[in-house]
């Protein structure tokens, strides 16, 4: 039996939030939460022995796509960090363990103040509600800036011993830090790729077009050379490898209906197509010519042999020319993916407006008819 589970990024102030309230006697098991945007999956034991907190691993990775694959309610930040919608998955996903595990509160590392997108009052306060956990969330790190919680008006946890952190300072938890004896300190959170444009170029396009991108096709955008064809409302996807580490990724991610490529007579790097077994020919011998671009040992010849291998070991072999303008699969640039993210905001602002609009020309035509009606019944 526990007595709360604390929502637990591995950065500082999960971190302090843990502390704390193991320094009041308390249970709380540490719940880290990893997808294909962010996560420690391997680092329980290293949490476990320099801190000596309780931490669990738990996947979050197929809410958080579906999140990225659709539009978040509460939109992207100035990247791709959708922060307020992924933060009410986590809290929601972190009432359901608490239950499980039977214990009374949901505790995080927020700060008031901290963040602008998702640590402001009003939408810590939209969060925790639409989260469902308004009468279950402690945020010990700045409990004093907020109204008593059941937990604390209870006695479970000691209120006087909470704290009154505010703003974007770190002095107060590098100062409690020190006090725990920390030999290491952790950033100041567990790190989201959501947030760093490089990797927006890898994830917009996927989001784009593969509407039923999976949490494997996310975790195969963390390396090699991501890069797309798109025409005639079809788009093709091609992953380079950079390395002999990336190689081996690719024979692991390969999937019925994908093809790999390499070099008949050459060593070199491999490419992954996604769903190339379905591909055009044209496309085919397009992919392979810019492939033997990134090969050193056959960039430089008028042609190679390319091997092409489905996962049955089935295999083709095309005789290419490469292809060094590097034209024809490419990925975006931050710029543009910018602006095509700043067009469906503005309409998804619009469809809300317009939304809006009309329930409120309903309500008033409910309100009409109600009254309409209760002058007949007076007359009558």
């Amino acid at each position: 039996m526990i007595d709360g589970v604390v929502l637990f990024s591995g950065g500082l102030d999960s971190l302090l939030t843990a502390r704390l309230l193991m320094e009041q006697g308390l249970n709380v098991r540490c719940l880290h939460y990893v997808s294909p945007f962010f996560g420690s999956p391997n680092a329980q034991a290293h949490w476990q022995r320099l801190y000596g907190v309780d931490v669990e691993i738990a996947d979050a990775g197929p809410q958080i796509v579906s999140q990225i694959n659709s539009w978040p309610d509460h939109g992207f930040g100035k990247v791709m960090n959708p922060c307020v919608d992924c933060k009410i998955i986590l809290l929601r996903l972190a009432r359901l363990r608490m239950e499980e595990l039977g214990g009374k509160f949901v505790a995080t590392g927020e700060v008031l103040g901290q963040r602008p997108m998702s640590q402001r009052r009003d939408i810590m306060n939209r969060i925790m509600h639409e989260a469902g956990v308004d009468d279950l969330l402690l945020r010990p790190l700045c409990a004093q800036h907020l109204a008593p919680t059941p937990c604390e008006l209870s006695g479970q946890v000691d209120r006087s011993r909470l704290l009154a952190i505010h703003g974007r300072g770190r002095l107060d938890q590098l100062a409690l830090a020190e006090k725990y004896g920390f030999s290491e300190i952790p950033s100041p959170g567990g790190g989201c790729r959501l947030t760093e444009r490089e990797n927006a170029r890898h994830y917009w396009p996927l989001r784009m077009h593969r509407k039923d991108a999976s949490v494997e096709d996310y975790m195969l955008t963390g390396f090699g050379r991501q890069l797309w064809h798109a025409e005639d409302a079809a788009a093709y996807w091609m992953v380079a490898a950079r390395n002999n580490k990336d190689n081996g990724r690719l024979r692991e991610a390969q999937k019925d209906h994908d093809l790999l490529i390499g070099l008949c007579d050459l060593p070199g790097p491999l490419a992954l197509l996604r769903d190339g077994a379905d591909w055009p020919k044209d496309i085919l011998q397009r992919a392979c010519s810019q492939f033997l671009s990134y090969a050193p040992k056959a960039a430089g010849l008028d042609s190679a042999r390319v091997w092409l291998k489905a996962c049955d070991a089935s295999q083709e072999i095309l005789d290419c020319k490469p292809d060094l303008t590097r034209t024809f699969f490419t990925r975006p640039t931050w710029e543009e993916i910018k602006a095509e993210k700043h067009a469906i905001a503005s309409k998804k602002e619009a469809e809300r407006i317009e939304q809006r609009q009309k329930e409120k020309e309903e309500r008033y035509q409910r309100r009409c008819q109600q009254q309409s009606q209760s002058s007949t019944e007076q007359q009558g």
